[in-house]
């Protein structure tokens, strides 16, 4: 009987994986570079917010690392006394907290009846809302100036939070439809034949299957509304009118109140960004499956 010799299978050699190791490292060096490279307008703000405003005027803000005497809080504590910027802050919060919350009800129906509902003119409809993506908000602007006039809602809260929803609904019922289709229609037909109908099994099996891509369009919304300016300047007035439109009416007529202005603009940052490193998990999660699945 004749034996044949086969060729052992050897793993890479010593040589190899030192440069695997090495690339590696530079790798991560380099990733490392660019997040720091990328924190610095951060620092920054955050360090200006910090300085008086005749420190802020006679030198930039890597000074303070010489001479870190000159940090205090006393910005925030203008920034807290000045009413405009607070009534502004309170407005923020009332107009992102809500139409986040609209954006997700009205998002997780729409997306469940999409992906699991049999009605006429389903899938005409889907491709509707998927063209309504692409539709730039500028080109509403005119249009819905004059609805809001015709219905007395034109500079109140309740319009721009309407205007907020209604383009955030189509890239959130198409997320949400996405991530829902692929729930195993097993699970949807077992409980049916429990007797659970349509709402129940919405509430019990997909809500809770579904909470990545919702946690991740909460966040989304969250960030779009909360950084808007364009929106809230058209359509606020100077009672309803959020954080980002009172930053830039105090730039206009305030230019030399910089320990106002950079002491806001980072409170206007720090939330959002809070909001995103908290839940950045779900968010990286839910992107991902909604738009692959």
């Amino acid at each position: 009987m004749t034996v044949i010799d086969t060729p052992t299978r050897r793993g890479p050699g010593a040589a190899a994986r030192l440069a695997a190791r090495a690339g590696g490292g530079a790798v991560r060096l380099g990733l490392l570079l660019t997040a720091l490279f990328w924190l610095v307008p951060t620092v920054g703000l955050l360090i200006s917010s910090l300085r008086g405003p005749s420190d802020i005027s006679t030198s930039g803000w890597w000074r303070a690392f010489t001479d870190p005497a000159q940090l205090t809080l006393h910005n925030y504590a203008a920034l807290m006394g000045n009413g405009t910027i607070t009534h502004a802050l309170l407005n923020s919060v009332l107009i992102t907290v809500p139409v986040t919350v609209l954006v997700i009800v009205i998002g997780a129906m729409a997306g469940y009846a999409f992906a699991w509902l049999e009605f006429p003119g389903r899938d005409w409809l889907f491709l509707l809302l998927i063209g309504l993506l692409v539709v730039p908000i500028q080109v509403a602007l005119i249009p819905v100036t004059k609805l809001y006039a015709a219905f007395g809602i034109f500079g109140s809260l309740l319009g721009v939070i309407l205007f907020h929803t209604a383009f955030g609904l189509p890239f959130a019922i198409f997320l949400l439809r996405n991530f829902f289709a692929e729930i195993p229609r097993e699970l949807l037909e077992a409980g049916r034949l429990d007797g659970a109908g349509e709402l129940r099994l919405f509430a019990r099996v997909v809500v809770p299957l579904g909470g990545p891509a919702i946690a991740s369009l909460a966040i989304f919304q969250f960030l779009w509304v909360w950084n808007d300016m364009l929106v809230a300047l058209i359509f606020a007035n100077s009672g309803s009118a959020p954080l980002t439109v009172a930053l830039q009416e105090q730039t206009r007529q305030f230019g030399d109140n910089i320990d106002v202005l950079s002491s806001g603009a980072f409170l206007s940052m720090v939330i959002p960004l809070a909001v995103f490193f908290a839940f950045q998990r779900q968010f990286v999660s839910g992107i991902t499956a909604g738009a692959v699945k």
